[in-house]
């Protein structure tokens, strides 16, 4: 069971659970840039975060969900049994609502999905600390409901100008139906939009990691972009 915080003016001290050592570093470095908090330490497996757990002190696991030696939240499950407080944000590629739900069940307090971009997880350790924050007797109904919702409700980043949710999601699920890429001309035409405005959601999706872009080579002329579903 991990030490209790010496003080609360301390910085949260985070474990990152990644198996994949290039993701597992990036996480770590996103954290430590972070203010108030300090990574505790960087593990692969389960077995390597039961070790450290029994040796330092941590208050939050980020923690991947499909790690080499057991699911993550059959770790999780086996933490609250054993009494250990440490909370959970889920890191993961995981899209299933019903995993989400267990998680929540067992007290994940966030859940990031892969991949993600530094300002994402930034918003969501700041809403975390925010949430730990809170302390003392509520004054009433209200409060409780913006501790909550400091960290419940993080808002949706926002779209560069000019680029609509509902377009956005459009041109996802259409990418995201074709496992063989799309085009901007052929994501135009099926979405019902011109070819420049698909494209510049195309690039919006590779900008933030959910799409990869290559060219297509084999047609006559200049060679066009084609692009990828990457998100999942």
């Amino acid at each position: 069971m991990s030490e209790p915080r010496p003080d609360a003016t301390e910085p949260l001290r985070v474990l990152v659970v990644e198996d994949d050592p290039v993701a597992a570093d990036a996480h770590a470095l996103y954290v430590g840039r972070v203010p108030g908090f300090t990574v505790s330490g960087t593990v692969r497996s389960v077995a390597g975060a039961r070790r450290h757990l029994d040796r330092h002190g941590v208050d939050l696991i980020l923690l991947d969900l499909f790690l080499p030696d057991g699911h993550g939240l059959a770790f999780v499950r086996s933490l609250r049994a054993a009494g250990h407080g440490a909370d959970v944000i889920a890191v993961t590629s995981a899209r299933d609502l019903a995993v989400v739900r267990e998680g929540v069940s067992l007290g994940v307090v966030q859940y990031v999905l892969k991949p993600f971009t530094f300002a994402t997880l930034r918003d969501r350790l700041l809403r975390y600390a925010a949430f730990r924050a809170s302390a003392g007797e509520a004054s009433g109904q209200d409060e409780v409901d913006r501790a909550i919702a400091a960290l419940r409700s993080p808002q949706p980043a926002a779209l560069p100008k000019g680029l609509t949710a509902a377009t956005l999601r459009a041109v996802t699920d259409a990418l995201r139906a074709a496992p063989e890429g799309l085009g901007a001309t052929a994501a135009a035409d099926e979405i019902g939009i011109s070819r420049i405005t698909a494209r510049r959601y195309l690039e919006h999706l590779v900008d933030t990691g959910r799409a990869a872009r290559a060219p297509q080579y084999g047609q006559v002329g200049r060679p066009e972009l084609r692009y990828r579903w990457s998100g999942h």
